[in-house]
């Protein structure tokens, strides 16, 4: 079959893109597929490809060096070109199907979803409205809460409207809290904040970004994710930490975090998160040919919340979905060909 790879895009999660791209650039190549890996921010659109198995064997997409958050804007613009018309496009029609690496921003949000489906292009993972529901982790949790499903109380603070929130400021006066962007992924830019003069310094240093947060209460029980893969609950992966919050650093330094699958917990605790995990998916929008990973954080009751529901998550050798996949006796390559199937129902 002949598969084109999305991957790298204008997101601060660019080089985790690129290296789940690699990964499932490999696991295609072992399956006998025919790869095209493309990079539709970089200046040279089309990256590699065809590829032969010792072309991604030791990393080797050679891209530009990420964008500073200030030319994203610019980054877009080429990816709407590549997307719309010229080469890549013609590549990507030319595909039997898309495989998407994107991680973050246009390519989690929905915005290139939206294009592909303009384009009679087939991708996998969830379409567009999906994508653009779990994205927003405020609306998207506003949804879940409404469904039924547990979250937890949560603040929208638009930094650089001046002054904090009243409402933020009488919520970190009852405990610590985290403050995140809320439409972004990695856990990127993720703060605890355990009191108000921390507050007034993290305001300071994210007021020019002008990025919209979600304020909600730390939870300091345990952390738990579960993935769905088509109608398939994969087994739970708790999150051991050794950090306070399990921002970007911890996700990708080695042994700042311990993560264990299946998760050493009660049979009927799993069975709970692995329900809410799937109504979490299908509330969301996400149908049976499409594939997310869902998080949670437990209260200090060891309740569970819903934080947020992933529509791409990582698939680098090392990423959590890997590593459910691995919980249910399924190898890299048999993840990635599974994804693929269900594009092509």
């Amino acid at each position: 079959m002949r598969v084109v790879i999305l991957c790298g895009g204008e997101s601060p999660e660019r080089d985790v893109s690129l290296a789940s791209g690699r990964s499932v650039a490999r696991a295609l190549l072992e399956r006998g597929h025919e790869v095209v890996l493309v990079d539709p921010a970089a200046m040279e659109p089309v990256m590699a490809g065809p590829l032969r198995p010792g072309d991604v064997l030791d990393g080797g997409v050679v891209a530009k060096e990420p964008p500073a958050l200030a030319e994203r804007e610019q980054w877009r613009q080429r990816m709407y070109a590549a997307l719309t018309g010229g080469p890549v496009l013609e590549l990507l029609r030319e595909a039997e199907v898309v495989f998407l690496a994107l991680h973050g921003g246009w390519g989690e949000d929905g915005h290139v979803q939206a294009l592909l489906e303009m384009a009679g292009v087939r991708f996998t993972g969830a379409g567009s409205a999906a994508c653009a529901a779990a994205w927003h982790k405020g609306r998207g949790q506003a949804v879940l809460g409404a469904a039924g499903l547990p979250v937890v109380e949560r603040h929208l603070w638009q930094p650089d409207d001046g002054d904090v929130p009243q409402a933020v400021e009488r919520l970190v006066a009852t405990g610590p809290v985290v403050v995140k962007p809320v439409a972004d992924g990695s856990s990127v830019s993720v703060y605890r904040i355990d009191s108000l003069s921390q507050l007034a310094q993290v305001a300071a240093e994210v007021r020019s970004s002008g990025v919209e947060l979600l304020v909600e209460p730390f939870l300091p029980g345990r952390e738990f994710t579960v993935a769905v893969v088509g109608d398939q609950v994969l087994p739970v992966v708790e999150i051991e930490l050794t950090t306070p919050v399990f921002d970007y650093a911890a996700k990708y330094q080695p042994g700042a975090v311990s993560e264990v699958c299946p998760a050493r917990i009660p049979p009927d605790f799993a069975s709970r998160l692995q329900d809410l995990a799937h109504r979490a998916h299908r509330t969301l929008g996400f149908d049976g040919d499409s594939y997310s990973r869902t998080d949670f954080r437990c209260d200090s009751r060891g309740e569970p919340m819903c934080l947020e529901v992933n529509a791409l998550p990582g698939l680098t050798d090392t990423s959590l979905l890997p590593l459910a996949a691995s919980g249910a006796d399924w190898t890299y390559p048999e993840l990635v060909q599974r994804i693929l199937d269900l594009a092509m129902r």
